[in-house]
C-alpha cells in the first residue's frame, strides 16, 4: 500500500498523517485490488465555519476513484472523504464481481 500526502497551505502534520493512513488501511484491506493513495489536505480561507479540505485519489484498475469534503477540522472531512470512497468502492466491486 502506497500513500502519498501533500499539503497545500498547511503545515504538516505527523498526527494526521497516521489517522489518515490508519483508515485507508483499513479500505486497503478489505479492497484488495487498490493499488495507491494520493491524500492533499487544503485550507480555504474564505470559508470561516469549514475551510478544512480534504481530497482523496485512489488508483486502481479502471478509471481512479476520487473523494473531497470540506469540513470544520481535517479529521471530519478524511472520516468524510472515506465514506464517500467506500460508497464508490463498494459499486465498483459490484462490477468486478459481474464478469
Amino acid at each position: 500500500m502506497t500513500v502519498n500526502f501533500q499539503y497545500v497551505g498547511v503545515d504538516v502534520s505527523e498526527t494526521l498523517s497516521a489517522f489518515t493512513k490508519e483508515k485507508l488501511e483499513k479500505l486497503f484491506s478489505k479492497y484488495e485490488f487498490l493499488i495507491s493513495a494520493m491524500v492533499y489536505f487544503k485550507q480555504d480561507g474564505k470559508e470561516h465555519d469549514a475551510g478544512k479540505i480534504c481530497n482523496i485519489e485512489l488508483s486502481l484498475p479502471g478509471p481512479r476513484i476520487f473523494a473531497t469534503s470540506n469540513e470544520h477540522n481535517f479529521e471530519v472531512s478524511v472520516r468524510e472523504t472515506i465514506s464517500d470512497l467506500e460508497r464508490q468502492l463498494k459499486k465498483r466491486k459490484e462490477v468486478f464481481k459481474t464478469h
